[in-house]
């Protein structure tokens, strides 16, 4: 089962929000983009490593998807996973002129988890609201909340049982 997950916003944030809400992390996006845009430092969110790890240990093929597009940005983003010992996987990204869509349509993956996108735009962001229809739904699409982490998403990757195609939301708990 290949599990797509973002990482900027999804699985990893802005070292700045160390220690606040899920809010007060988008109002420093919003606000303060020099510590958003230093990737290097970038921290995982919640105990993404751990759900991960679970999810490889039950046979999830782990891709990690990046939104960054320059070689540095990519190793700044790459060095964060391996400093943070999260699980092995394949690293893809946007390649040339490719939309999140594009990316998205290249790699089908079975489970696509992605952050709303609320600091930079929502939806148009996104992966999933544009993937056409014969792939969507071969997809299980699992939308979270910006800075939310994915800590309360099943552990069982075999919990995921809505449809593919279906877009499901997992609220983040405050």
């Amino acid at each position: 089962m290949k599990i797509l997950i973002f990482t900027e916003g999804t699985i990893l944030m802005h070292k700045s929000a160390l220690g606040h809400t899920r809010e007060q992390t988008v109002r420093q996006a919003l606000e303060n983009k020099s510590a958003v845009k230093n990737f290097s430092e970038y921290v995982p969110t919640g105990n993404a490593i751990g759900k991960i790890r679970m999810w490889k240990e039950q046979g999830g093929e782990i891709i990690y998807f990046s939104s960054r597009r320059t070689s540095e940005q990519l190793n700044d983003i790459r060095s964060v996973l391996e400093k943070y010992n999260f699980p092995a996987g394949e690293f893809e990204y946007r390649k040339g002129g490719e939309t999140y869509k594009d990316a998205g349509e290249r790699i089908v993956p079975d489970i696509l988890i992605e952050d709303d996108c609320e600091t930079i735009g929502g939806e148009k962001e996104m992966i999933s609201p544009h993937l056409k229809p014969e792939i969507k739904s071969k997809v299980k699409c699992i939308v979270v909340r910006e800075f939310g982490g994915i800590d309360h998403l099943p552990d069982d990757i075999n919990s995921f049982t809505f449809a593919p195609g279906d877009d499901k939301s997992f609220s983040t708990p405050h």
